[in-house]
């Protein structure tokens, strides 16, 4: 939790260059305690919880193969690094008491509608905030709209398209193609699914039209 982050990151300046120490660290914490230990997690000790390192740099996916945890990548919004930082966490993945060989996942955004234009409408909302975050004012999620040329410039646009590359959006149909098509080119074990849509039913539509795609014996009415 964010207690237990503060406390790790005592030196805020230096948490960077501490993070390795500050993962193993955590680590220990939910380890069986050893004759002497001063500082014991209550509850936690002797857990053994699962850590993951969630990255977008190829920092993260080095440390996650040399401690030997599975890795998630954030390529929800930073697309350019997936597949360099996949290939590093690979091919440096060194087999650890925690996992016996890597293991990826990855983040996608994925705004699914009845058709296509549908989804494309929600999805100028995600288009909008980003748009918001490249002026220098974020805020809440803008609605969708019809017509977003009109409120930002191309190169805009181009930006945003980038920055969401992995964005499958579009009817069912569509977004299993997309989605199909990511898991055959990256190989990763597990995909994460962000769904940033503006009208809470929409998100809930969205998300029961998408669980078909990885069982098709789900059947969510949303």
């Amino acid at each position: 939790d964010m207690t237990t982050a503060r406390a790790l990151r005592r030196d805020i300046h230096a948490a960077a260059e501490r993070f390795p120490e500050d993962v193993q660290e955590l680590q220990a914490y939910f380890e069986d305690a050893r004759p002497g230990q001063a500082v014991r997690a209550v509850p936690g000790t002797g857990l053994r919880v699962p850590l993951w390192l969630l990255g977008s740099s190829l920092y993260s996916a080095q440390l996650a193969a040399h401690l030997g945890l599975p890795f998630a990548f954030a390529s929800h919004f930073a697309p350019t690094d997936l597949m360099p930082a996949l290939s590093v966490y690979r091919t440096m993945f060194q087999p650890s008491a925690y996992l016996e060989k890597p293991y990826a996942v990855a983040c996608i955004n994925v705004i699914a509608a009845d058709t296509d234009e549908e989804a494309r409408f929600h999805y100028t909302s995600m288009q909008l905030a980003s748009v918001q975050l490249f002026r220098g004012k974020p805020g809440k999620m803008p609605p969708p709209v019809d017509n977003i040329d009109a409120l930002v410039t191309p190169m805009e646009k181009a930006s945003v398209e980038q920055k969401l590359a992995y964005s499958m959006v579009g009817s069912p149909a569509t977004v299993q193609h997309g989605i199909e098509r990511f898991i055959e080119a990256t190989g990763v074990n597990e995909l994460m699914i962000t769904s940033r849509i503006y009208d809470v039913q929409a998100r809930l539509t969205s998300l029961a039209l998408t669980a078909p795609v990885f069982n098709p014996n789900v059947n969510i009415n949303a």
